[in-house]
Protein backbone atom coordinates (compact mmCIF):
# COMPACT_ATOMS: atom_id res chain seq x y z
CA UNK A 1 0.00 0.00 0.00
CA UNK A 2 1.22 3.70 -0.85
CA UNK A 3 -0.11 6.92 1.41
CA UNK A 4 1.39 9.93 -0.58
CA UNK A 5 1.64 13.10 2.27
CA UNK A 6 1.29 15.95 0.21
CA UNK A 7 2.98 18.84 1.07
CA UNK A 8 3.92 20.83 -2.31
CA UNK A 9 7.71 19.85 -3.23
CA UNK A 10 8.19 18.09 0.77
CA UNK A 11 5.60 16.04 -0.46
CA UNK A 12 6.65 12.23 -0.04
CA UNK A 13 5.17 8.27 -0.09
CA UNK A 14 4.62 6.29 3.00
CA UNK A 15 5.07 2.79 1.39
CA UNK A 16 3.41 -0.34 3.80
CA UNK A 17 4.30 -3.39 2.86
CA UNK A 18 5.62 -6.85 4.66
CA UNK A 19 9.39 -6.91 3.73
CA UNK A 20 9.83 -3.68 2.19
CA UNK A 21 12.79 -3.04 4.58
CA UNK A 22 14.83 -5.36 2.29
CA UNK A 23 14.37 -3.40 -0.88
CA UNK A 24 15.37 0.43 0.86
CA UNK A 25 17.42 0.85 -1.76
CA UNK A 26 15.39 0.37 -4.14
CA UNK A 27 12.15 2.79 -2.64
CA UNK A 28 14.52 5.28 -0.79
CA UNK A 29 17.87 7.21 -2.54
CA UNK A 30 20.52 5.39 -0.78
CA UNK A 31 23.19 5.67 -3.24
CA UNK A 32 25.08 8.40 -1.32
CA UNK A 33 26.80 8.43 2.32
CA UNK A 34 23.93 7.95 5.01
CA UNK A 35 24.08 7.65 8.63
CA UNK A 36 21.92 4.99 9.67
CA UNK A 37 20.66 5.80 13.06
CA UNK A 38 19.61 2.84 15.51
CA UNK A 39 19.30 1.81 19.12
CA UNK A 40 20.39 -0.97 20.81
CA UNK A 41 16.89 -2.01 21.34
CA UNK A 42 16.20 -3.04 17.34
CA UNK A 43 17.49 -5.90 16.43
CA UNK A 44 21.13 -5.39 14.65
CA UNK A 45 19.82 -7.06 11.36
CA UNK A 46 17.47 -4.10 10.55
CA UNK A 47 20.03 -1.18 10.40
CA UNK A 48 22.62 -3.88 8.82
CA UNK A 49 20.17 -4.40 6.04
CA UNK A 50 19.19 -0.48 5.53
CA UNK A 51 23.31 -0.04 5.36
CA UNK A 52 24.01 -2.68 3.15
CA UNK A 53 21.91 -0.95 0.42
CA UNK A 54 23.41 2.65 0.95
CA UNK A 55 26.36 3.02 -0.91
CA UNK A 56 28.08 4.91 2.03
CA UNK A 57 27.02 3.60 5.34
CA UNK A 58 27.72 4.89 8.67
CA UNK A 59 25.55 2.68 11.37
CA UNK A 60 25.47 5.06 14.61
CA UNK A 61 23.59 2.95 17.55
CA UNK A 62 22.40 4.94 20.58
CA UNK A 63 21.11 3.54 24.04
CA UNK A 64 17.63 2.28 24.75
CA UNK A 65 14.90 4.94 25.81
CA UNK A 66 14.50 8.41 25.94
CA UNK A 67 17.89 9.51 27.87
CA UNK A 68 19.26 9.36 24.38
CA UNK A 69 17.02 12.06 23.11
CA UNK A 70 19.50 14.57 24.18
CA UNK A 71 21.55 17.63 23.37
CA UNK A 72 24.96 15.67 24.15
CA UNK A 73 23.56 12.57 22.04
CA UNK A 74 22.34 14.66 19.06
CA UNK A 75 26.08 16.90 19.11
CA UNK A 76 27.42 13.41 18.71
CA UNK A 77 25.38 12.29 15.41
CA UNK A 78 26.38 15.74 14.14
CA UNK A 79 29.89 15.65 15.13
CA UNK A 80 30.16 12.09 13.10
CA UNK A 81 28.42 13.76 10.03
CA UNK A 82 31.07 16.57 10.18
CA UNK A 83 34.16 14.17 10.12
CA UNK A 84 32.53 11.65 7.65
CA UNK A 85 32.61 14.72 5.39
CA UNK A 86 28.57 14.88 5.33
CA UNK A 87 27.65 17.58 2.14
CA UNK A 88 23.94 18.57 1.72
CA UNK A 89 23.76 15.84 -1.14
CA UNK A 90 23.78 13.20 1.59
CA UNK A 91 21.05 11.63 4.22
CA UNK A 92 20.20 10.57 7.73
CA UNK A 93 18.07 7.34 8.01
CA UNK A 94 16.22 6.36 11.00
CA UNK A 95 15.39 2.31 11.76
CA UNK A 96 14.22 1.80 14.86
CA UNK A 97 11.19 3.79 17.65
CA UNK A 98 9.69 6.88 18.25
CA UNK A 99 13.07 8.04 19.88
CA UNK A 100 15.80 7.22 16.93
CA UNK A 101 13.21 8.97 14.34
CA UNK A 102 12.37 12.46 16.56
CA UNK A 103 16.41 11.57 17.27
CA UNK A 104 17.47 11.22 14.19
CA UNK A 105 15.40 13.38 11.79
CA UNK A 106 16.22 16.41 14.47
CA UNK A 107 19.65 16.03 13.33
CA UNK A 108 19.15 15.56 9.56
CA UNK A 109 16.88 19.29 10.43
CA UNK A 110 20.32 20.69 11.95
CA UNK A 111 23.34 19.83 9.67
CA UNK A 112 24.07 22.14 7.25
CA UNK A 113 20.31 23.44 7.90
CA UNK A 114 18.94 20.57 6.66
CA UNK A 115 19.51 17.37 4.50
CA UNK A 116 17.57 14.72 3.64
CA UNK A 117 15.80 12.26 5.58
CA UNK A 118 14.43 8.42 5.40
CA UNK A 119 12.26 6.60 8.60
CA UNK A 120 12.10 2.97 8.57
CA UNK A 121 9.92 2.57 12.10
CA UNK A 122 10.03 -0.33 13.36
CA UNK A 123 8.00 -0.44 16.52
CA UNK A 124 3.54 -0.22 16.09
CA UNK A 125 3.95 3.60 18.26
CA UNK A 126 6.20 4.90 15.39
CA UNK A 127 4.30 2.95 12.31
CA UNK A 128 1.11 4.51 13.25
CA UNK A 129 1.95 8.24 14.37
CA UNK A 130 5.05 9.51 14.54
CA UNK A 131 7.05 8.76 11.43
CA UNK A 132 4.67 10.67 9.76
CA UNK A 133 4.70 14.37 10.02
CA UNK A 134 8.12 15.84 10.39
CA UNK A 135 8.03 16.40 13.98
CA UNK A 136 11.43 16.06 15.37
CA UNK A 137 13.16 17.04 18.70
CA UNK A 138 14.94 15.95 21.65
CA UNK A 139 14.43 16.43 25.43
CA UNK A 140 15.97 19.60 27.69
CA UNK A 141 15.46 19.43 31.35
CA UNK A 142 12.83 16.91 31.76
CA UNK A 143 10.85 18.57 29.41
CA UNK A 144 9.41 16.27 26.48
CA UNK A 145 10.42 17.53 22.41
CA UNK A 146 10.86 21.25 23.87
CA UNK A 147 13.77 21.38 21.31
CA UNK A 148 13.34 20.34 17.83
CA UNK A 149 11.82 21.25 14.47
CA UNK A 150 9.65 20.63 11.50
CA UNK A 151 11.58 18.37 9.01
CA UNK A 152 9.28 16.20 6.79
CA UNK A 153 10.91 13.41 5.83
CA UNK A 154 11.85 11.98 1.69
CA UNK A 155 10.42 8.63 1.97
CA UNK A 156 8.78 6.27 4.85
CA UNK A 157 8.73 2.37 4.67
CA UNK A 158 6.40 0.65 7.11
CA UNK A 159 7.46 -2.71 7.10
CA UNK A 160 4.97 -5.00 9.31
CA UNK A 161 7.63 -7.80 9.54
CA UNK A 162 9.58 -6.24 12.43
CA UNK A 163 7.00 -5.69 14.28
CA UNK A 164 7.48 -9.45 15.27
CA UNK A 165 10.24 -9.29 17.84
CA UNK A 166 8.46 -6.39 19.64
CA UNK A 167 7.12 -7.47 23.63
CA UNK A 168 3.35 -7.61 23.27
CA UNK A 169 3.09 -4.69 26.20
CA UNK A 170 4.95 -2.32 23.35
CA UNK A 171 2.41 -3.31 21.13
CA UNK A 172 -0.39 -2.53 23.26
CA UNK A 173 1.55 0.93 23.92
CA UNK A 174 1.58 1.52 20.10
CA UNK A 175 -1.66 0.81 19.25
CA UNK A 176 -3.21 3.59 22.19
CA UNK A 177 -1.99 6.66 19.46
CA UNK A 178 -4.17 4.35 16.91
CA UNK A 179 -7.21 4.24 18.87
CA UNK A 180 -6.43 8.33 19.42
CA UNK A 181 -6.99 8.76 16.30
CA UNK A 182 -9.95 6.25 16.01
CA UNK A 183 -11.59 8.68 17.91
CA UNK A 184 -10.71 12.22 16.85
CA UNK A 185 -10.93 11.08 12.89
CA UNK A 186 -12.01 8.04 12.62
CA UNK A 187 -15.17 6.23 14.11
CA UNK A 188 -14.53 3.50 12.34
CA UNK A 189 -11.31 2.57 13.31
CA UNK A 190 -12.48 3.02 16.53
CA UNK A 191 -14.84 0.61 15.89
CA UNK A 192 -12.23 -2.36 14.92
CA UNK A 193 -11.16 -1.85 18.70
CA UNK A 194 -14.63 -2.19 19.83
CA UNK A 195 -15.22 -5.04 17.71
CA UNK A 196 -12.70 -7.93 18.21
CA UNK A 197 -9.09 -8.73 18.21
CA UNK A 198 -7.06 -5.67 16.19
CA UNK A 199 -4.06 -7.97 15.67
CA UNK A 200 -6.22 -9.37 13.08
CA UNK A 201 -6.51 -5.71 11.15
CA UNK A 202 -2.86 -4.80 11.96
CA UNK A 203 -2.13 -3.47 8.37
CA UNK A 204 -5.56 -1.73 7.91
CA UNK A 205 -5.20 0.01 11.96
CA UNK A 206 -1.56 1.47 10.86
CA UNK A 207 -3.12 2.14 7.15
CA UNK A 208 -5.96 3.70 8.61
CA UNK A 209 -4.05 6.12 11.09
CA UNK A 210 -1.82 6.95 8.88
CA UNK A 211 -4.23 8.15 6.61
CA UNK A 212 -6.02 10.16 8.84
CA UNK A 213 -2.32 11.87 9.95
CA UNK A 214 -1.60 12.39 6.35
CA UNK A 215 -4.78 13.91 5.37
CA UNK A 216 -4.15 16.51 8.87
CA UNK A 217 -0.78 17.16 7.80
CA UNK A 218 -1.31 18.21 4.95
CA UNK A 219 -4.17 20.70 6.13
CA UNK A 220 -1.75 21.91 9.05
CA UNK A 221 1.99 21.10 8.42
CA UNK A 222 3.41 23.51 11.40
CA UNK A 223 0.41 22.91 14.23
CA UNK A 224 -0.98 26.48 13.97
CA UNK A 225 -4.69 25.05 14.25
CA UNK A 226 -6.28 21.80 12.96
CA UNK A 227 -3.07 19.87 13.82
CA UNK A 228 -3.52 20.29 17.65
CA UNK A 229 -6.24 17.77 17.45
CA UNK A 230 -3.29 14.93 17.17
CA UNK A 231 -2.49 15.82 21.15
CA UNK A 232 -5.54 14.24 22.25
CA UNK A 233 -4.27 12.52 25.17
CA UNK A 234 -1.14 14.25 25.42
CA UNK A 235 -2.11 17.52 27.76
CA UNK A 236 -2.72 14.92 30.69
CA UNK A 237 -0.18 11.81 29.07
CA UNK A 238 3.17 14.17 28.78
CA UNK A 239 2.34 15.40 32.73
CA UNK A 240 1.81 11.89 33.30
CA UNK A 241 5.19 10.05 31.32
CA UNK A 242 7.12 13.09 33.37
CA UNK A 243 6.11 12.13 36.62
CA UNK A 244 6.43 9.06 36.04
CA UNK A 245 10.06 8.96 35.45
CA UNK A 246 10.81 6.04 32.67
CA UNK A 247 7.95 3.76 34.47
CA UNK A 248 5.60 4.01 31.79
CA UNK A 249 5.38 3.55 27.68
CA UNK A 250 4.54 6.57 26.31
CA UNK A 251 0.96 4.94 24.41
CA UNK A 252 0.48 3.84 28.03
CA UNK A 253 0.30 7.61 29.13
CA UNK A 254 -1.37 8.76 26.09
CA UNK A 255 -4.06 6.31 26.90
CA UNK A 256 -4.30 7.28 30.48
CA UNK A 257 -4.33 11.23 29.21
CA UNK A 258 -7.19 10.14 27.26
CA UNK A 259 -9.77 9.04 29.88
CA UNK A 260 -10.09 12.65 31.41
CA UNK A 261 -10.31 14.62 28.16
CA UNK A 262 -14.22 11.84 27.43
CA UNK A 263 -17.74 12.45 28.59
CA UNK A 264 -18.31 9.44 31.07
CA UNK A 265 -19.85 7.15 28.59
CA UNK A 266 -17.70 7.38 26.12
CA UNK A 267 -15.37 7.05 28.92
CA UNK A 268 -16.30 3.65 29.77
CA UNK A 269 -16.24 2.48 25.96
CA UNK A 270 -12.60 4.07 25.86
CA UNK A 271 -11.74 2.02 29.57
CA UNK A 272 -13.22 -1.24 27.72
CA UNK A 273 -11.15 -0.67 24.77
CA UNK A 274 -7.79 0.24 26.93
CA UNK A 275 -8.49 -2.99 28.87
CA UNK A 276 -8.93 -5.25 26.09
CA UNK A 277 -5.65 -3.85 24.76
CA UNK A 278 -3.47 -4.74 28.49
CA UNK A 279 -3.59 -1.10 28.63
CA UNK A 280 -3.74 0.80 31.73
CA UNK A 281 -6.95 3.03 32.86
CA UNK A 282 -5.10 4.16 36.56
CA UNK A 283 -1.82 4.42 37.98
CA UNK A 284 -0.77 5.81 41.30
CA UNK A 285 1.30 8.63 40.90
CA UNK A 286 1.50 12.57 42.82
CA UNK A 287 -1.31 14.26 41.34
CA UNK A 288 0.67 17.33 42.13
CA UNK A 289 3.76 16.55 40.24
CA UNK A 290 1.44 15.61 37.02
CA UNK A 291 -0.24 18.65 37.19
CA UNK A 292 3.58 20.44 37.50
CA UNK A 293 4.37 18.38 34.12
CA UNK A 294 1.55 19.26 32.12
CA UNK A 295 1.48 23.13 32.95
CA UNK A 296 5.28 22.40 31.97
CA UNK A 297 4.12 21.29 28.46
CA UNK A 298 4.65 23.55 25.07
CA UNK A 299 0.95 23.77 25.04
CA UNK A 300 1.06 25.74 28.22
CA UNK A 301 0.13 29.57 27.76
CA UNK A 302 -0.32 32.11 30.11
CA UNK A 303 -1.34 29.15 32.40
CA UNK A 304 -3.81 27.97 30.68
CA UNK A 305 -3.62 24.42 28.55
CA UNK A 306 -4.80 24.15 25.51
CA UNK A 307 -6.52 20.51 25.45
CA UNK A 308 -8.35 18.63 23.14
CA UNK A 309 -11.70 16.95 24.07
CA UNK A 310 -14.00 14.36 22.55
CA UNK A 311 -17.64 13.96 22.55
CA UNK A 312 -17.90 11.08 20.59
CA UNK A 313 -15.66 8.99 18.42
CA UNK A 314 -14.78 10.73 14.59
CA UNK A 315 -15.25 14.20 16.61
CA UNK A 316 -13.26 16.73 18.56
CA UNK A 317 -13.64 19.97 20.15
CA UNK A 318 -10.30 22.14 21.16
CA UNK A 319 -10.86 23.96 24.97
CA UNK A 320 -8.71 25.74 27.33
CA UNK A 321 -8.31 24.73 30.92
CA UNK A 322 -7.14 26.09 34.09
CA UNK A 323 -5.05 24.65 36.55
CA UNK A 324 -8.17 23.90 38.51
CA UNK A 325 -9.68 22.50 35.56
CA UNK A 326 -6.76 20.23 34.72
CA UNK A 327 -6.52 19.23 38.08
CA UNK A 328 -9.89 17.53 38.27
CA UNK A 329 -9.32 15.20 35.43
CA UNK A 330 -6.12 14.11 36.35
CA UNK A 331 -7.80 13.14 39.54
CA UNK A 332 -9.90 10.46 37.13
CA UNK A 333 -7.27 8.61 36.31
CA UNK A 334 -4.63 9.59 39.32
CA UNK A 335 -7.46 8.35 41.93
CA UNK A 336 -6.89 4.61 43.76
CA UNK A 337 -10.13 2.89 42.16
CA UNK A 338 -10.19 -1.08 42.57
CA UNK A 339 -12.46 -1.37 39.83
CA UNK A 340 -9.72 0.51 37.17
CA UNK A 341 -6.33 -1.61 36.47
CA UNK A 342 -4.65 0.33 37.59
CA UNK A 343 -0.91 0.37 37.23
CA UNK A 344 1.46 0.63 40.68
CA UNK A 345 4.36 2.53 39.19
CA UNK A 346 7.27 0.58 41.04
CA UNK A 347 6.72 -3.11 40.51
CA UNK A 348 6.11 -2.07 36.54
CA UNK A 349 9.06 0.15 36.34
CA UNK A 350 10.79 -0.19 33.06
CA UNK A 351 14.50 1.95 33.04
CA UNK A 352 15.88 2.47 29.97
Amino acid sequence: MILPVRLGERSYEVTLRPGCLRHAGELLDLNRRVLVVTDAGVPQEYAAAVAAQCRQPHVFTVPVGEGSKSLAVLERLLKTMLEQDFTRADAVCAVGGGVVGDLAGFAAACYMRGIDFFNIPTTVLAQVDSSVGGKTAVNLAGVKNIVGAFHQPRGVLIDTETLSTLPRRDISAGLAEAVKMGLIADAELFALFEAGDPMSHLDDIIFASLREKARVVAADEREQGLRKCLNFGHTVGHGIEAAAEGALRHGECVALGMLPMCPPALRARLEAVLERLALPTGCDLDPERVLAAALHDKKAVGGTVSAVLVDAPGSFRFAHMTAEDLRDRIALVLRQNESKRTVPIDSQAVRP
